[in-house]
């Protein structure tokens, strides 16, 4: 099966980029941070101690965790809305900084990549997870372009309860601790094409992605759309 990588921090377009890049070439999107949320999810739903790391790991290996026409599924329940209210956000640190949380989602990505040819985004995947990926790219963009991306998709789904200014000062926090962490800290591989998204739209940003998995034969299956 073909692998591509998107990886890099919040707010830099991966989520968008990956979900049509892979509509354009038929493969499955797989997003590696709503795994982890699900777990989170998982884990205030059973009271699961989030200092638990071997209970987390446990409960992360219980998981069935599918992406089905856009939604996420964990044990057949759709949990596409749950797993973006701030409490699970604020519940996933502590989950994805587990080291064996990390290896239960690590096998479990790495399964479904058995599976299917994959468009896959996250902090790790051309790092740790993927490292032989075919194509690997980092997504970047400035602070002040990523949060005022996710201000503007937070109002499109009707949250107003953050300012921009609050939300670029979680980013910058978020940024650091996944650059921090001890297990699959957020950076470019050696390997992987680095795009700065800045004032790029997301049409122009798949296009060149496309263009580098033409470069790569990974594209003989693409049709436009």
């Amino acid at each position: 099966m073909k692998i591509i990588t998107l990886d890099g921090p919040a707010g830099a377009g991966k989520s968008s980029t990956a979900k049509l890049l892979a509509s354009k070439l038929g493969w499955c999107h797989m997003d590696t941070g709503a795994m982890y949320r699900a777990v989170a999810l998982a884990a205030l739903q059973r009271n699961v101690s989030l200092g638990n790391e071997k209970a987390l790991a446990e409960l992360a290996a219980s998981l069935d965790i599918q992406f089905l026409s856009g939604s996420v599924f964990s044990n057949g329940e759709n949990i596409s809305a749950e797993i973006r209210i701030d409490r699970v956000t604020a519940a996933t640190r502590p989950v994805a900084d587990a080291p064996s949380v990390r290896e239960e989602m690590t096998t479990m990505q790495r399964n479904l990549s058995k599976k299917f040819n994959l468009v896959t985004e996250g902090r790790d995947q051309g790092t740790v997870v993927f490292p032989c990926a075919e194509l690997k790219v980092y997504l970047d963009a400035s602070p002040s372009a990523r949060a005022a991306r996710r201000y503007h998709e937070r109002i499109e789904h009707g949250d107003k309860s953050r300012s921009i200014e609050e939300i670029l000062t979680s980013q910058i926090e978020r940024d650091q601790g996944d650059k921090d962490r001890p297990v699959g800290p957020m950076e470019a591989a050696k390997d992987a094409i680095i795009i700065r998204t800045d004032g790029l739209s997301l049409e122009n940003v798949v296009k060149q992605v496309l263009e580098l998995a033409r470069g790569r034969g990974l594209t003989s299956d693409y049709s436009s759309k």
